[in-house]
């Protein structure tokens, strides 16, 4: 499935390229205005940026963790640094591999959390901005001809921003 998505100042302008699809012949089931008084960037569609930043930290979570307390443990054992110098070698080297899995959590939780917000959400995150910046999109969705058709439609316009994708197949 192919998409193009225009970003459209006003709504007047969003509605004007809506009539002109139309009066082109490209069917009214495969245009979608999004912005204030149509339909929101949830009820489009678009990835809410905060999922793929769950699953990153969750991802970094599961590689980090262990890596900490293996590295707390180890960072004990060589160094010989006593974290508690009363209890004993065994529990100082198990409380360090835990004092690095923390860290090691933390580190993950953070730096995945961060990066699954900057870049697991590709575009859906610009698009949502533009729509709370009052904008509107229009969403052409069907083959690759239909797209092609509507582009120069909507070139007219002189859209902010005009980007054609296609949906990966899983």
């Amino acid at each position: 499935m192919n998409y193009l998505i225009v970003v459209l100042s006003d709504r007047i302008q969003a509605e004007a390229a809506y009539t002109s699809l139309e009066k082109a012949g490209i069917p009214l089931s495969q245009i979608s205005i999004l912005g204030r008084g149509y339909k929101s960037a949830d009820e489009f569609g678009f990835i809410n940026p905060e999922q793929p930043a769950q699953k990153q930290a969750q991802r970094l979570l599961a590689f980090t963790l262990p890596l900490g307390l293996i590295c707390g443990a180890t960072f004990e054992l060589y160094t010989g640094i006593r974290l508690f110098p009363g209890v004993g070698t065994v529990i100082n080297v198990v409380l360090g591999g835990l004092l690095g899995a923390a860290f090691g959590t933390l580190g993950g939780l953070l730096s995945g959390g961060v990066v699954g917000l900057t870049v697991g959400s590709g575009d859906a995150l610009v698009y949502r901005n533009r729509l709370q910046a009052g904008k509107y999109i229009l969403v052409v969705k069907g083959t690759e001809q239909l797209t092609r058709q509507a582009t120069p439609i909507l070139r007219q316009y002189d859209p902010e921003k005009l980007q054609g994708y296609i949906e990966p197949v899983n």
